[in-house]
């Protein structure tokens, strides 16, 4: 059996299965790649895909791109991926995370309310306690799809026994290939030199019908990634290109860090 036609066979298994399945909910089930928690208690939960390093070489703070982001309208998709690659950072454990977005406006927030005789006397928050960022990371997205359906539709018409299923064309006709490319660009704040770079992209299939994806996705995520397909694709190159900046971060000679976060155990 030629290739094209194993891969329209193996399709069309999948979309019955998806049209005729039973639904369930599971718990913990479905989201994106990017999944899990970090904190004190290291990463929890992440995608076993995850390149990490043995040690933090440097604080870091995300940048929005200042292009903005490429997405489709009507996608329902978040308005930045920035802190879906927080999670990813602060996971791999190559760098400290430092906020430069709410939580920095929070923190000056404090200050001036302490500064105004709203807060406690004993507040601890105050001026010149913040940690630097010693390096910036800005994310890159390129997204596009491709409706791949019609060409299905097709090879299943040259298919006698699949030819005489009814509706199953039209149902292939719901078959659509998904890519994301990424990039992320590394900066050294104290010489501006950019130092790493790395792309990522991915390719899955949507079998439209059932909501159901063939690719490298699953695990439980937040931060509206997991709500859309084009989300989850995206996601994953991300996480693609996180992977490729590792092994870049791991050649850099660690720059001296502040005072890690206390901790119960330390």
């Amino acid at each position: 059996m030629p290739a094209n036609l194993r891969i329209a066979v193996g399709l069309v298994c999948l979309l019955l299965l998806a049209a005729c399945g039973e639904k369930k909910t599971e718990l913990g089930q479905g989201g994106s790649v990017v999944t899990g928690s970090a904190g004190p208690q290291g990463a929890q939960n992440a995608a076993r895909e995850l390149q990490r390093c043995d040690a933090p070489v440097a604080t870091l703070a995300l940048a929005e791109n200042p292009s903005g982001y490429v997405m489709g309208s009507g996608y329902n998709l978040p308005a930045s991926p920035v802190p879906l690659i927080k999670l990813l950072a602060q996971q791999s454990g190559c760098f400290r995370i430092v906020d430069r977005g709410a939580g920095l406006r929070g923190t000056i927030r404090e200050q001036e309310l302490k500064e105004e005789g709203v807060l406690r006397q004993k507040s601890t928050v105050a001026k010149g306690k913040g940690y630097e960022a010693q390096y910036t990371l800005t994310p890159s997205l390129t997204f596009s799809e491709q409706d791949a359906g019609r060409g299905l539709a097709g090879m299943i018409a040259m298919i006698p026994v699949l030819r005489d299923i009814a509706g199953l064309a039209g149902i292939a006709e719901q078959v659509k290939f998904k890519e994301a490319q990424t990039a992320l660009l590394l900066s050294d704040n104290e010489t501006t030199e950019q130092v790493a770079a790395a792309t990522g992209s991915v390719r899955t299939t949507d079998l439209g019908i059932g909501g159901v994806m063939i690719g490298r996705l699953g695990g439980g995520a937040g931060a509206g990634w997991s709500n859309t397909n084009e989300g989850k694709v995206i996601a994953a190159a991300f996480l693609d290109a996180h992977n490729q900046l590792v092994a870049q971060v791991r050649a850099l000679q660690a720059k001296e860090l502040p005072p890690a976060v206390p901790t119960r155990g330390g």
